[in-house]
């Protein structure tokens, strides 16, 4: 139970980091559904727009209210698919994802100062795809 709800949090943070990431994966690894296949493409997508230096912050308004929907999303789901109330993971994976957009661009705003724009990126891309992978593997949805 303490795992899942876990891994809620972490399936938020990384809705936090990169929006689509983590229902994409959920979906995928969950059984490759159509949903997960299109979010999938489109993550492709956030990830390629995410190294241009236009790319817009992930604070922003609309930008924030994403990655928090997606994260709630996740969350609910993660839960839900493990049996655990849904309302738990949709509280978790919201505060993941708050905690993931603010704290990952403190971190990468430090990174851009160190290595620059586009590894700091490809780094915290590389971030993102480690905790959704393990998080998915530690906790596997049912």
């Amino acid at each position: 139970m303490v795992l899942t709800l876990a891994a809620a949090f972490v399936m938020g943070l990384v809705a936090g980091l990169r929006t689509l990431l983590a229902p994409a994966a959920l979906l995928l690894v969950r059984g490759g559904t159509v949903a997960g296949y299109v979010l999938g493409v489109a993550e492709l997508g956030e990830l390629a727009l995410d190294l241009h230096p236009a790319a817009q912050s992930r604070t922003r308004p609309v930008a924030l209210i994403g990655r928090v929907f997606s994260g709630a999303v996740t969350g609910g789901l993660v839960c839900g698919f493990r049996g655990l109330p849904t309302p738990a993971g949709v509280v978790l994976g919201a505060a993941g994802a708050l905690a993931g957009a603010f704290g990952g661009i403190a971190v990468r705003s430090a990174l851009i100062a160190r290595i620059g724009r586009v590894p700091a990126a490809l780094a915290e891309d590389a971030v993102a795809i480690v905790l959704v992978a393990v998080t998915l593997l530690v906790v596997p949805p049912r």
